[in-house]
């Protein structure tokens, strides 16, 4: 698994919409052929300053290497948590900041 890949701009103006695009390696295999042993991710957690702004949970039909983009408005600096959670309870974090003026 590699590391998460976390794109957002680094400053913003107040209330300006930003915008966040994410990118995990994984294989997501669901374990339906006889020799796959399954491997998914469970759930995409989003967070500013604590606050939750996306979560997801994925199913059998989640794509290897999942990708989100979405949107936030930017009204006071930033502090951003995306957790990506296994069926196994593993976890994969990722965290950036973005300044307002």
């Amino acid at each position: 698994m590699s590391t998460p890949r976390i794109r957002l701009p680094r400053s913003a103006r107040e209330g300006e919409e930003i915008e966040i695009r994410t990118l995990i390696s994984h294989p997501m295999i669901t374990g339906v052929g006889p020799e796959d042993e399954r491997n998914m991710l469970a759930g995409f957690t989003a967070r500013m300053n604590g606050e939750t702004v996306l979560e997801y949970a994925f199913g059998n039909g989640s794509a290897a290497n999942p990708t989100f983009v979405f949107h936030v408005r930017a009204a006071a600096p930033g502090d951003f948590e995306f957790v990506w959670t296994q069926e196994d309870g593993t976890e994969f974090r990722a965290e950036q900041s973005v300044s307002v003026s």
